[in-house]
Formats: C-alpha cells, structure tokens, sequence
C-alpha cells in the first residue's frame, strides 16, 4: 500500500528539509519532511489562505490538519492572545510541528496532537484548515462534522478548497449542515471559505 501525507505513520525514509515563509509581515523558519504533505514549501492552497484572510484577533484556534505547521504557528506569531492546538494523524507532521514551534519560541502557545488527545469538552473560537480532501468526500464530511460542533458559539472556520476539488458543493454542503458558509476569496484555483457557527 502506498504511504500518503494523511498515513498515520508514513513508512518511506524520513529526511527533513526546511525553508522560510513569510506571512503576515513575519518570517517564519520552518523544517518540513519527507511523507508530510507540502515538503520543502508552502502548498498553493495555504499560501491562498493566509494571503487572503487576516488572522483572529484571540482566541482558541483548532488547525485542522496541521501538518507541520504553517498555518498554525503564523497564527501564533502573529496573535499574541492566541492559543493554538494543531491536530493531524501523520506521526511525522506532529513531531515537526512541535518541533517548529519549540524553535520558533512558541511552544507554549501552539501544541499539535493526534485528535484523540483533545478533549471532548475543549471548544474553539476558530478553525482553520487546509482540509485534506483526497481522503475522500465521505471522509472529509465526517472530519468536519466532527470539528465543526466544536466551534464555541459565533465562532468561525476558514478552510481553503481547491475549486476543481469540490470547494464550491462543500460550500453548499456544509450550509445545509447548518453552518451557513461564504466564499470570502478566490485565487489560483482556490476557494477560501468562511463558516459560521449559529446558534
């Protein structure tokens, strides 16, 4: 069976690489890895999102499907009052993401964990997220399902959505969910989506 980024514990040689990103008027130095998603750069899709959207003000952020990272610790440099938890099930992305934020000097406001290690009573102002949509439209409707209800009330999430890869039906879909959802962006083939929590 072939290994994937969204592999709990991807099997092929584990070799790091890093590289620097700059969001937010931040410079952010980053290591990446071989079977972890995005190696060596940052993905179009999330470059998308943090180009388009400003980040919260405070808050808990949930960065679902961290990988090693990006998302969250751009959060965490740039919102002082902000505490992020990082969930994925790749193994590797969890070490490098801790590992990221330890040298970054923010390893007491951003944590990544399997999604187990969360518990069931923790809520969240805001999610973000580069779904990973290749584990298919069944599994990703149970991911969000599973993360959205967590949203504390009027909170938010922005996810970014390749357009070819269903962003615009996972609009209409999760409104119908009850979580009324935006396109508040789009670039390079990208949706960027905003969904609210309403009580």
């Amino acid at each position: 069976m072939d290994d994937h980024y969204f592999s709990a514990d991807p099997s092929v040689p584990f070799t790091r690489e890093e590289f620097t990103c700059e969001v937010w008027g931040n410079e952010l130095a980053l290591t990446s890895g071989s079977g972890v998603y995005s190696r060596g750069h940052l993905d179009v899709g999330t470059a998308v999102l943090l180009r388009e959207m400003e980040p919260p003000a405070q808050g808990q952020v949930l960065d679902l499907g961290c990988g090693y990272g990006p998302i969250g610790l751009a959060i965490a440099r740039s919102v002082p009052l902000a505490n992020v938890t990082g969930v994925d099930v790749n193994a590797r992305a969890l070490l490098l993401a801790n590992e990221n934020a330890k040298a970054l000097g923010l390893d007491g406001r951003f944590v990544a964990c399997t999604p187990d290690a969360v518990p069931s009573t923790y809520r969240f102002d805001e999610i973000w997220s580069n779904p990973p949509i290749r584990i298919g439209k069944q599994a990703l409707h149970e991911l969000l399902l599973t993360w959205f209800p967590r949203l504390a009330p009027g909170g938010r999430a922005v996810m970014v959505v390749g357009k070819n890869l269903g962003g615009d039906s996972l609009q209409r879909w999760l409104t119908e969910q009850g979580y009324p959802t935006e396109r508040v962006a789009s670039a390079k083939g990208f949706r960027v989506l905003e969904s609210r929590r309403v009580d």
